[in-house]
């Protein structure tokens, strides 16, 4: 049996254990490596983001509000509160003319710890425009403004925009949403699940739409451009899918999501991948990442070696001792 697990060693010893459950598959549905999950139902959280964004680019509203690329990639983002993400969203909120409180994904602090550290001390005040998922909300409420539809409720199961979302899903799925599969998101939005067999089709059919072999080609092309343009608009300079983006320059597109989530595409290679850490813990995700990557040369060697500097395997203390390493395991 395939099977992955990530280790968290203090000395010799093994002190936690993550198992992962994982599907990377070719652009024809042909399975590379597979753990054997693939009828798991999990949600994707905002690993899929770039779906919800498609509706936004149909809408037109990119031009009406003569919104950069810049944010539009923020449409698509987990950005992590740094100055250059709300210079972009305060912006938006300007070039739509709404208050911010019409944003319904809640408020927290930077997700960044330098920009968080720096924000205390200010004594700022944060707003929604710092939740991560801030871009998302705007990309929504930019459609509605410019489809003429009902701002105040755009999150409702029945909105016409949710009902344009779960379209842009089934159609890349091939599958129909069940209302049992439904949930709600951290930043309040409807989120949904889907096996991950689904999911796989779901991104080998974005590959065909970036290629303009599949439907909305041309919203899928302006999505992944602009992020792939400014991949620090996706998470951030912290973030481990905006250093990915950027070591394989405009190669692979991907987007991680909460609950240890990762979603992958190889522009170029024609490849696509699942990442779920069973568990839902993050930690685990940079080792993963880099063995899968390696294991099944979905990297070349230089891009692997930029990618082992920018996630640390070792256990560092806060008198910077090293006192253990993370080492993951694929058994095929």
């Amino acid at each position: 049996m395939n099977r992955i697990v990530t280790n968290f060693y203090r000395g010799k010893i093994i002190e936690s254990s993550h198992s992962i459950k994982a599907l990377i598959s070719k652009i024809n549905g042909e399975v590379i490596y597979s753990t054997d999950n693939d009828n798991d139902l999990i949600y994707p959280r905002s690993s899929i983001k770039i779906f919800q964004a498609i509706p936004f680019i149909l809408s037109k509203a990119p031009g009406k509000f003569n919104l950069n690329e810049k944010k539009i990639a923020l449409s698509c983002s987990s950005h992590r509160g740094e100055a250059y993400h709300i210079k972009e969203l305060n912006d938006w909120v300007n070039k739509i003319n709404i208050n911010k409180n019409l944003l319904r994904c809640g408020i927290h602090n930077p997700l960044n710890k330098i920009e968080s550290d720096r924000f205390l001390r200010s004594n700022k005040k944060a707003n929604q425009l710092y939740n991560n998922c801030a871009g998302k909300h705007l990309a929504m409420l930019s459609s509605c403004i410019a489809n003429r539809y009902n701002t105040k409720k755009y999150l409702n199961f029945n909105h016409k925009h949710q009902s344009s979302i779960r379209k842009i899903f089934e159609k890349f799925t091939k599958t129909k949403i069940n209302k049992n599969n439904y949930g709600i998101d951290g930043c309040s939005a409807p989120q949904y699940c889907f096996m991950i067999k689904d999911i796989s089709t779901l991104l080998n059919n974005l590959i065909k739409s970036y290629k303009d072999e599949f439907y909305y080609s041309n919203e899928t092309n302006i999505l992944i451009n602009s992020v792939l343009k400014y991949p620090k608009f996706i998470g951030g300079s912290d973030s481990l899918d905006s250093r990915i983006m950027q070591i394989t320059k405009n190669k692979l597109f991907c987007k991680g999501g909460a609950e240890g989530v990762f979603l992958f595409v190889h522009l170029k290679k024609n490849i696509s991948g699942i990442i779920k850490v069973s568990d839902g813990n993050e930690r685990a995700m940079p080792s993963v990442i880099y063995n899968l990557f390696k294991k099944f040369s979905i990297l070349n060697k230089d891009e692997l070696i930029f990618l082992k500097k920018a996630s640390s395997f070792n256990i560092i203390n806060h008198a910077n001792l090293k006192i253990g390493l993370i080492d993951t395991r694929i058994k095929s």
